[in-house]
Formats: C-alpha cells, sequence, structure tokens
C-alpha cells in the first residue's frame, strides 16, 4: 500500500514537501518515484530515486528546484519541492517498483501506486 501525504494550495516561489508511505513491501527493495497529473494533460515523471538512495533522476524542469529522498528506517519517501510554479500544479503520485536498482521513468515500470495529493501552486 502506497500513500501520499503533504499537498496543498502554496503561492508562487514556495516550498513544500511530499511524504509517501510504503506498507506491505520490504521498503528497502524498492525504487520509489514521483508523478503528476496536470488537468488535461497526462501523467508524466517528476522524479525517482534507487532502493539505498544512491541513484536519482528528475524531469528536467524540477532538477533544479526538486529533491526526492528516502529513509528506508521509516518506510518513507519525500519530494521536497522549491520555488514552486504555477505549472507545477498537479496531483502527485507516489510509485514503487520491486526492481530497487532500476531506477525507471516510465509509468509501467511501477507496479504499486497511491491515490494521489493535490498541490496547486497560485502567482
Amino acid at each position: 500500500q502506497v500513500e501520499e501525504s503533504g499537498g496543498r494550495s502554496v503561492q508562487a516561489g514556495d516550498s513544500l514537501r511530499l511524504s509517501c508511505s510504503a506498507s506491505g513491501h520490504n521498503f528497502g527493495d524498492l525504487a520509489m518515484a514521483w508523478f503528476r497529473q496536470a488537468p488535461g494533460k497526462e501523467r508524466e515523471f517528476v522524479a525517482a530515486i534507487s532502493w539505498g538512495g544512491e541513484d536519482s533522476y528528475y524531469l528536467d524542469s524540477v532538477k533544479d528546484r526538486f529533491i526526492i529522498s528516502r529513509d528506508n528506517a521509516k518506510s518513507m519517501v519525500f519530494l521536497q519541492m522549491n520555488n514552486l510554479k504555477p505549472e507545477d500544479t498537479a496531483v502527485y503520485q507516489c510509485a514503487a517498483d520491486p526492481i530497487g536498482s532500476r531506477v525507471g521513468r516510465t509509468q509501467n515500470e511501477y507496479d504499486f501506486w497511491g491515490q494521489g495529493t493535490q498541490v496547486t501552486v497560485s502567482s
């Protein structure tokens, strides 16, 4: 089970941290990722992190503003979002991949998904 939290409405330039918990699996075996879907748009990859946290990848438009991290002892993954922009408005979903070293950037590489948390950025 994957569950996100932390989404809310903020102003442009603000920071926000999303959290995701994953249960029912050995969290340390999972690669984790964040995807987002804006209204009227397809879901897109945002960031991913390998099982031990050594490898991470980002969408180009967020790589200088967002940081993905994980705490395996707490079975949690986080997305620190800084300098938020209105175009970051979306439902953010956390996803888990049992192939922990893969660090995939496509949806079909992830087997377990949360329901999502809404992030709204106003200008």
